[in-house]
């Protein structure tokens, strides 16, 4: 195994001593990406591995702007979009809009200092994943910036990975808060995945026993 995917393996799994030992015995490890494009910095942030994320830069780490947009480190999201405007609307090295990664990450004054930037709030990620910036806060469960979204027109029936909506997201993350906004902002609740299953399916089978019921007595009152 190289020390690079052990060293990405000891982030995500969270093991300090490991990633320290590898970094004492090669700093370049710090700024090592992985397979994806994403750095080690950002691999910490991804994974919640605050003291990873601590280690690296007391390491001399310095961060980038995806870093910081998903770090939600205000001060230094504006240092790289003063200088240079443009990257408001930037992706990070593994494909994701930096936008949506603070939206991601709950960083609502992040994400509102991009979108006045000029960040397209709507962009959708470059790797495939075709996440945007309400289906990270949708997965995340960041009610406030869902409803930040949606009052800048995101589409509530977006589509993306194996057909899925916010919607169905939504219902598969036991997320009621965010299930009645989307609905009371357009998302269909008859849609279905790939699959077929509907956001009542998807909830029931993944026991969100309140977005069920929530779902089954709209159903009833609609009929």
């Amino acid at each position: 195994m190289s020390d690079t995917k052990s060293f990405f393996d000891a982030i995500r799994s969270g093991d300090l001593g490991q990633v320290r030992g590898l970094l004492d015995r090669d700093h370049s490890l710090a700024s090592a990406r992985n397979e994806s494009g994403a750095s080690a910095l950002l691999m910490a942030i991804y994974t919640g591995r605050s003291e990873v994320r601590e280690l690296l830069l007391s390491r001399g780490v310095q961060m980038d702007l995806p870093e910081a947009s998903a770090a939600g480190d205000l001060t230094r999201v504006k240092h790289f979009v003063e200088a240079e405007p443009a990257l408001a609307n930037s992706f990070s090295a593994d494909g994701f809009p930096v936008f949506a990664l603070a939206c991601f990450f709950g960083h609502l004054d992040t994400a509102r200092y991009l979108a006045e930037q000029g960040a397209d709030i709507h962009a959708a990620a470059t790797n495939g994943s075709g996440y945007n910036a309400l289906t990270a806060a949708v997965t995340a469960g960041h009610t406030e910036i869902v409803k930040y979204l949606l009052k800048r027109g995101l589409d509530p029936n977006y589509r993306y990975g194996p057909g899925y909506t916010p919607l169905l997201a939504s219902a598969a993350n036991g997320h009621l808060e965010i299930v009645k906004l989307l609905l009371a902002n357009g998302a269909d609740p008859a849609a279905t995945a790939d699959d077929g299953k509907s956001a009542l399916v998807i909830a029931t089978e993944r026991n969100h026993a309140e977005v069920a019921e929530f779902l089954r007595s709209r159903a009833v009152s609609a009929s």
